[in-house]
């Protein structure tokens, strides 16, 4: 490739990436979030250092201005405008925007990734996954090159074009499945396949402690219906999520309790109970070691910033 190809490709992603903070700057004039399209959602914030705990969904995100930082278990990732997040698996996890500013806010975009849609759209390439790699790990932060970021700007163009929405969104969307594929993000995507291998397990054994998460965790029992070993079901459960089922399992229950008290009004005690804590100053502890404050003094200051 001669530098003249290189200068055009560069000036290419730089005049990208300016589009894409205009765009959702101009979607998103104010500080919150909007679905602007089916499965796009748009991201704004001012204010650096504000922690969210949250499930993540199976999605594509795309930062067009600031940092962010999200911290899975013991690990943390980082991505900017030169980077973006792939998560295959409903993970509890704990977002920080890291740079964000009045004059310079944090602009962001999440693409939801259809397990359906991904399943059928990877046959259909004839791309090969690697089956070598079971326990790929389910989030990942990679480079975002120049042909991947094109097809997100297009994909918020469709903003400005509604009467192209219905047609060219579900294109736009496969193009951004097939060059995640192309970059080597298919271990990963075979999360959300059909195909009964260990990651396939490892999704299916997710799902079921997140179903049933004021339930004991029988490690034995899950491990036996997937057919796996106990050690074999940990060792992969923690390679996908960074976590241990049990480490899972509190995360989940703890802002399923959270979610209780602020938006069903229940007590500490109700909601403690309502997600298998039946020891109130467990629970109390635990929250309070998840959250940095008592469940009380916690949603107090979560009500006064609503």
């Amino acid at each position: 490739m001669d530098s003249q190809t290189l200068t055009f490709e560069k000036q290419g992603a730089r005049l990208s990436k300016k589009e894409l903070v205009e765009r959702i700057s101009r979607a998103l004039p104010q500080d919150g979030y909007v679905e602007a399209l089916p499965a796009l959602v748009l991201f704004r914030s001012s204010v650096a250092d504000k922690t969210v705990f949250s499930v993540m969904e199976p999605a594509f995100c795309v930062i067009a201005q600031g940092t962010k930082e999200i911290q899975i278990g013991d690990e943390v990732l980082r991505y900017d405008p030169g980077h973006y997040l792939i998560t295959t698996v409903g993970l509890p996890a704990l977002g920080r925007i890291v740079e964000a500013s009045k004059d310079r806010p944090y602009l962001g975009l999440r693409l939801y990734l259809d397990p359906a849609l991904v399943t059928s759209f990877t046959l259909e390439s004839g791309i090969e996954t690697r089956r070598s790699d079971p326990a790929a790990r389910a989030m990942n932060v990679h480079p975002i090159d120049d042909d991947l970021l094109d097809a997100v700007v297009r994909m918020v163009r469709l903003l400005d074009r509604p009467n192209d929405i219905k047609a060219l969104s579900p294109l736009i969307l496969k193009e951004i499945i097939f060059r995640l594929l192309l970059e080597g993000q298919g271990a990963r995507l075979r999360h959300l396949t059909a195909e009964q291998d260990h990651s396939r397990r490892i999704s299916r054994g997710i799902k079921e402690v997140r179903e049933n998460i004021s339930q004991p965790l029988n490690i034995e029992d899950i491990a036996r219906r997937l057919g796996m070993s106990v050690s074999g079901f940990h060792h992969h459960f923690k390679s996908v999520t960074s976590m241990s089922p049990i480490q899972f399992q509190k995360q989940l229950r703890l802002q399923e309790a959270r979610r209780l008290m602020l938006g069903e009004d229940l007590d500490a005690a109700s909601a403690g109970v309502r997600v298998g804590y039946l020891d109130p100053s467990y629970f109390n502890r635990e929250y309070k070691k998840h959250f940095g404050a008592p469940p009380q003094r916690d949603i107090a200051r979560l009500r006064s910033n609503l």
